[in-house]
């Protein structure tokens, strides 16, 4: 079984401070490829109107639940790109981001600014690729 592999290079540009890295290599195990996630509620009603860190964090919450239906985490992410509204908003989605992805362990991330999501009052959504190791992967019950 192959071991994730994250690639970060200095002589590239610094990764440091940003909770992703440069490149990662796939280990062995399911690709899950989840749709864009933000911060909705079950009856689609839009979390934390106006601020972009408690969305990023309510985005990631749901990432954290699909991926638990097949027995994944976070940790298990290997790709993320974050669409965001305002660029203002650029240091607190990072933040959150950091807050929940290991700095070291980070997934190959890109950020694109956007006129808008689908909700007006939506200001990041997150979309990701994530690989579960066979070993934990489980066929999802819903």
């Amino acid at each position: 079984m192959s071991a994730r592999v994250n690639i970060n290079r200095s002589d590239v540009w610094s990764s440091t401070g940003f909770p992703m890295s440069q490149g990662v290599v796939e280990p062995d195990g399911r690709r899950v490829h989840l749709t864009g996630q933000v911060a909705w509620d079950p009856a689609f009603n839009v979390l934390h109107k106006g601020d972009a860190a408690a969305q990023t964090h309510a985005a990631l919450d749901n990432i954290e639940k699909v991926l638990a239906a097949v027995g994944g985490t976070l940790d298990d992410v290997v790709s993320l790109t974050s669409y965001f509204v305002r660029a203002d908003d650029r240091q607190a989605i990072t933040a959150a981001r950091k807050a929940r992805f290991k700095q070291a362990f980070g997934p190959a991330a890109t950020g694109i600014q956007v006129a808008g999501l689908w909700d007006p009052d939506l200001l990041v959504e997150l979309t990701v690729i994530a690989v579960v190791p066979h070993d934990r992967f489980r066929e999802p019950k819903d």
